[in-house]
């Protein structure tokens, strides 16, 4: 994968397609490959005319691996994101994040703002503006010596990803600590462009979605009905209502 310097940081990305760029910000202890590409997402969006950009965000994936907390604030890694854009030499861009990637991508809006189209937060609603729930929970179960120590639901079941996606645990447990980033109600209120907040309606990670697109002056609120927060990432519903979202908002 290539990379860039970021902060200080190397920082693995891919690109795919061409046409209208839309950079793609995964969830924690996830990357651009499982997020996006093994979900079809990039087949999708690159079918539909779209120039993909997924980023390994610190910690994650390819990326440099950081094991000091104080290094992974949510307005930090939304520096990644910004610093890619203009190492792509792109000047306006959309943002898909999901999860610890939609709280990244809310502060690229209110950092710089000058570098948004449009932006769809998935897998964060009405939680956005709250410290992540069982945060602490998580980072016992990524610390622990084996999957077997670990009895709290949450904490179990990011686990059990983690250890999926082949992550590098204490990196994660770094990030966890410090990635839950208050975003302030009134910041989310100044957010000006277009926004499509899509959340499974199992989702008790994120919260529901309308009371965060209301807060949004160009919010708009998708239901991804009967599914969870980690089965909503690659539903078809999803899918589809990102791309009849984009096709009025930020065309091909």
């Amino acid at each position: 994968m290539p990379s860039f310097q970021s902060e200080g940081f190397t920082l693995a990305y891919e690109v795919y397609g061409e046409g209208a760029p839309i950079f793609a910000i995964h969830g924690f202890a996830s990357n651009g490959i499982v997020n996006w590409v093994a979900t079809g997402w990039v087949e999708a969006l690159t079918s539909a005319g779209y120039q993909v950009v997924t980023l390994d965000n610190r910690g994650h994936g390819q990326s440099e691996k950081i094991y000091d907390p104080a290094v992974y604030g949510a307005p930090d890694m939304a520096r990644d994101v910004a610093n890619l854009i203009d190492h792509l030499e792109f000047e306006k861009v959309a943002l898909l994040g999901y999860s610890m990637g939609a709280r990244i991508s809310a502060f690229v809006c209110l950092q710089n703002p000058e570098k948004v189209a449009c932006a769809i937060f998935g897998g964060l609603g009405a939680n956005m503006p709250k410290p992540m729930l069982d945060s602490e929970q998580i980072i016992e179960a990524l610390n622990a010596d084996a999957l077997s120590q670990v009895t709290h639901p949450t904490g179990r079941q990011f686990r059990i990803f983690a250890e999926r996606t082949k992550s590098d645990l204490r990196a994660l447990a770094a990030c966890m600590g410090g990635s839950r980033t208050k975003i302030a109600v009134e910041d989310l209120k100044s957010i000006a462009v277009p926004v499509l907040v899509a959340v499974g309606s199992e989702d008790e990670v994120a919260g529901p979605a309308q009371p965060l697109a209301d807060l949004l002056p160009k919010g708009e609120a998708l239901v991804i009905e009967r599914r969870d927060h980690m089965r909503a990432t690659g539903d078809p519903q999803f899918r589809r209502g990102v791309l009849e979202f984009l096709k009025r908002v930020y065309p091909s």
